[in-house]
């Protein structure tokens, strides 16, 4: 899975959001998501972290091996 192809599938499950992901190690496997969304406003950190996990439940599996999750309110 593409670092677009996850940008994506966070976007479509959270539409709207603003989403910036980082491969620092350029794998691909150990990545960071930067995530702005209207609806974590009123959200504890971990609701909002589990809300964006949920998008990506199967690639969490399968795919992708370490995430790392930045949750902004925009």
């Amino acid at each position: 899975m593409t670092v677009q192809e996850i940008k994506d599938k966070i976007q479509s499950g959270l539409p709207g959001s603003e989403v910036e992901i980082q491969d620092p190690y350029n794998d691909g496997v150990h990545i960071k998501a930067i995530v702005k969304f209207s609806g974590f406003s009123g959200k504890s950190v971990l609701e909002q972290h589990r809300m964006v996990y949920a998008t990506l439940k199967d690639e969490l599996k399968e795919e992708v091996h370490a995430l790392g999750l930045e949750t902004k309110v925009s």
